[in-house]
């Protein structure tokens, strides 16, 4: 299922991802850590975005975007 969401002035798709459907490691860009496989999360990316714009994370991280930074996604994007 997905829906979007405003965050920092853009459209944001969401897309919910069973425990089932996690089949791999993710890092978690609000809180800096692993999301393992079988763990439900969302994953993000800007409406406009490409696909390596693509972010997993972990369901409440995500609610709580705006108490947290995603100073960890920034830095990795830029080495990129």
């Amino acid at each position: 299922m997905e829906s979007t969401d405003t965050w920092r002035g853009e459209e944001w798709v969401v897309r919910r991802v069973t425990g089932a459907a996690a089949v791999k490691h993710y890092r978690c860009p609000g809180c800096d850590q692993e999301i393992p496989p079988g763990v439900p999360h969302v994953v993000t990316w800007p409406q406009l975005g490409a696909v390596e714009d693509r972010r997993h994370w972990h369901a409440p991280c995500w609610a709580a975007r705006d108490r947290r930074t995603a100073r960890q996604a920034s830095r990795r994007r830029s080495t990129r």
